[in-house]
């Protein structure tokens, strides 16, 4: 049973530390919503969202008064809308109705985003997947709190290069079509392989059709938390570091598993989920790169800095999973780089480059994640990008993605401002040698031997 003292232990941590609740997230699966007919199917989605979320955000705030623990975000996923407008969609426009749909629910809710403009393609592409996928860059033009993802691989399908090929021309395109705004809208949409059905964070958020009609799932936080905790202990063995790290992530889940309790019970929706991602943010003191480096490490990137980071992620699971019974989505650390300082710090400094980048998300959640990049980089280079993080995932059946913004108008060394929680990036060099002939080739990338398990 979870109570008030264990909350009153954490005041340190919220006043001091960062420490807080990042989202209360609703999935909502539209199924029900489907109809012949594009005007009803929209209504119907506005009718149940409004429905379902209409006190959302006010029961969040009410948790937050009654324990003090700050929720940075409100949001809500819905069922991949590739399937929900596959009987009335017939082209790329029907599909930008429907995510204006999603927008206006947001911002008659207040929520902060709202997941699920997505596809699942791992296998193959319906031409309901292909129309969702091409009208990402209108949508996310027009939009602004909808958030967009497709997963293109899994360790059972293999990976749909022929889909990571036009994602390539569709981050160019996003990029291109949201140029005003620092090509942002490319921060809205996620790539994924082994992409989990109760994600609460998005950009990469959707409600899985195997999930229930409505469900609560919550994303805890606590990067400078944990920073704290691993000061503590410098000059003792990895043995001792680990216990410490448990013992805190411990600490931190139940927090979130107290919110996900109070918020089910007040909104008449059944818990999902706790994620127990440690997810940084802007703020100087909330970063995963200083836990790296409070444990030794002069810069983030320096050799050893993938054994720390999976030192780091794994004792997070195992604190996390004797908080909660319910542990999914992602769960893990992240590593977005416009979204932490220490991050941001040992990209400046030479420290960290994407090549180290990618080496460290073996071991982490979720992959390249907030990455900006130079608005010239060619859409195969990007694909080839993608496939190499999905062929980690793949391989490694864990959850993988690429979330990276080719900057219309910006070259290595500026510096692009995205603002609140998407913080700001340095531009990083991408290898500029080509792989247009690898990417050219299409089809599909076997799963692995090991996926053979039924």
């Amino acid at each position: 049973m979870i109570n008030i003292y264990e909350v009153n232990e954490t005041n340190q941590m919220i006043e001091n530390q960062n420490l807080d609740v990042r989202t209360i997230t609703i999935g909502i699966s539209l199924l029900d919503c489907i109809d012949s007919s594009l005007t009803k199917t929209c209504d119907n989605i506005y009718s149940k969202i409004m429905r379902i979320a209409r006190d959302l955000v006010s029961t969040g705030e009410s948790i937050e008064k009654k324990y003090g623990i700050p929720i940075v975000n409100k949001r809500i996923s819905v069922t991949p809308i590739a399937i929900i407008g596959g009987a009335c969609c017939h082209s790329t426009k029907d599909y930008v109705e429907i995510a204006k749909t999603l927008d206006i629910c947001a911002k008659k809710l207040g929520v902060n985003f709202i997941g699920g403009y997505s596809a699942i393609v791992s296998k193959g592409m319906t031409k309901a997947d292909r129309l969702l996928i091409e009208s990402i860059p209108e949508a996310m033009s027009v939009t602004d709190f909808v958030c967009s993802s497709v997963n293109v691989g899994s360790t059972k399908t293999g990976i749909n290069m022929d889909a990571i090929k036009l994602l390539g021309d569709i981050i160019k395109k996003t990029a291109e079509y949201t140029k005003d705004q620092e090509s942002i809208g490319c921060a809205k949409l996620v790539v994924f392989c082994n992409a989990p059905d109760d994600n609460p964070f998005m950009a990469g958020a959707f409600h899985g059709v195997s999930e229930s009609d409505a469900i609560i799932n919550v994303g805890v936080s606590g990067p400078g938390v944990m920073h704290e905790a691993i000061k503590h202990a410098r000059g003792k063995d990895f043995g001792e570091l680990c216990e410490i790290i448990k013992k805190t992530a411990f600490k931190i889940t139940r927090v979130g598993q107290l919110v996900a309790m109070e918020a089910s019970e007040a909104l008449h929706i059944p818990f999902g989920i706790i994620d127990l991602s440690l997810a940084p943010t802007p703020a100087v003191g909330d970063s995963i790169a200083d836990c790296l480096e409070s444990m030794g490490l002069e810069r983030t990137g320096a050799p050893g800095t993938t054994a720390a980071l999976a030192i780091l992620n794994d004792q997070v699971k195992k604190g996390g999973v004797m908080a909660s019974s319910y542990v999914g989505g992602l769960s893990g650390a992240f590593i977005p780089v416009s979204e932490d300082q220490g991050m941001i710090r040992a990209v400046n400094d030479g420290a960290l480059t994407l090549e180290k980048l990618e080496a460290m998300t073996c071991v982490c959640s979720v992959g390249l994640d907030m990455i900006a990049i130079p608005g010239h980089t060619k859409s195969t280079t990007i694909a080839g990008i993608i496939a190499d993080e999905m062929a980690i995932g793949m391989i490694n059946a864990k959850t993988t993605a690429v979330r990276v913004i080719p900057v219309v108008g910006k070259g290595i060394g500026e510096t692009v401002e995205f603002g609140g929680l998407l913080g700001y990036a340095p531009i990083m060099p991408v290898n500029q040698y080509s792989c247009d002939e690898f990417i050219e080739r299409g089809g599909r990338i076997p799963a692995p031997i090991h996926s053979f398990k039924n």
